[in-house]
């Protein structure tokens, strides 16, 4: 069977190192071709506007910049993405953050995402 995610490039967005370094774990274990990393909202619109990616995983809260601005650009540009959330207390974000249908809450276990 063809591994579905083999040819998918995959923007993370995260400033929490080891929260990062999970994620770009379980991406590669799933087998994606390609994860990039950003941690900050400035670094993650210079990426965008530089690459294609065929997805994105956004923090909510980049050390107190909010990811939106970054995830604004992808709309643009009709890529999906998802917010990822560290509590289930942060899930009273604003309604504008919610264009993306997917917040998932971290850290993402991989099951999860395979049941996805």
């Amino acid at each position: 069977m063809d591994n579905p995610l083999s040819c998918v490039r995959i923007l993370v967005v995260e400033d929490e190192i080891f929260v990062l370094m999970e994620t770009e774990d379980m991406l590669a274990d799933l087998g994606c071709e390609s994860v990039t990393a950003a941690s900050t909202v400035d670094q993650a619109i210079a990426l965008i506007e530089a690459q294609h990616f065929d997805a994105a995983l956004f923090d909510v809260n980049l050390k107190g910049d909010k990811s939106h601005l970054a995830s604004d650009v992808l709309v643009a540009r009709r890529v999906p993405f998802a917010f990822a959330i560290s509590t289930r207390s942060q899930m009273r974000i604003d309604a504008s953050l919610m264009k993306a249908g997917n917040l998932p809450v971290k850290p993402c276990y991989k099951r999860a995402q395979i049941a996805h």
